[in-house]
């Protein structure tokens, strides 16, 4: 099984159950994200992070660590340009609550809860940090489009939409997916 053919699969499978309390399942949520980021005009890379921002969920993995949990996980095939915005999209909600006036009030119920599981909002210290980190942009911009993707009257894209973007940002050496570019 291709690393494209394992997301696929997760799509299908636990990508169909509800969303944390959220209107949409997980599955719709991440195919909105990145229909958003599509939308946007986002490069590939940005585009996949933001479809793929939640894989930690769909892998069983809790509130707190499921950004680190993806990140690790879909490193097998992605560069960091995709990896890093998914690890640090938790911490980029973080940042924002920190930094953003009005941004709390703007999160859905179900993510001002899982925000307290998350450490709450940054110090000033941590925020600084986080600032400095060469990834910081592009996570706040997967979190932006992690906060406006669960509308119950947006039909996403379905996962075939993304296959050729994501075949495209396999790190070289590693096996493509017969299955791109068919229907699932």
């Amino acid at each position: 099984m291709t690393g494209i053919d394992a997301i696929a699969e997760l799509f299908a499978g636990p990508g169909a159950r509800d969303y944390l309390g959220e209107a949409v399942t997980i599955g719709e949520h991440m195919r909105q994200a990145g229909a958003l980021a599509e939308a946007a005009g986002a490069d590939p890379p940005l585009v996949a992070a933001a479809l793929l921002h939640d894989i930690g969920h769909l892998r069983s993995e809790t509130d707190r660590k499921h950004g680190d949990a993806g990140a690790r996980w879909l490193s097998r095939w992605f560069g960091p340009a995709v990896t890093e915005p998914v690890r640090l999209h938790v911490a980029a909600k973080r940042y924002l609550c920190a930094t953003e006036p009005g941004y709390v009030g703007r999160l859905s119920p179900e993510s001002v809860r899982t925000l307290a599981l998350q450490g709450g909002p940054m110090t000033a210290e941590q925020a600084a940090a986080f600032e400095a980190g060469p990834y910081a942009r592009d996570a706040v911009a997967v979190r932006r489009w992690d906060d406006e993707a669960k509308d119950p009257a947006v039909i996403p894209p379905g996962f075939a939409r993304f296959e050729s973007l994501l075949s495209a940002l396999l790190e070289p050496g590693l096996p493509r997916s017969p299955a791109c570019g068919t229907t699932r």
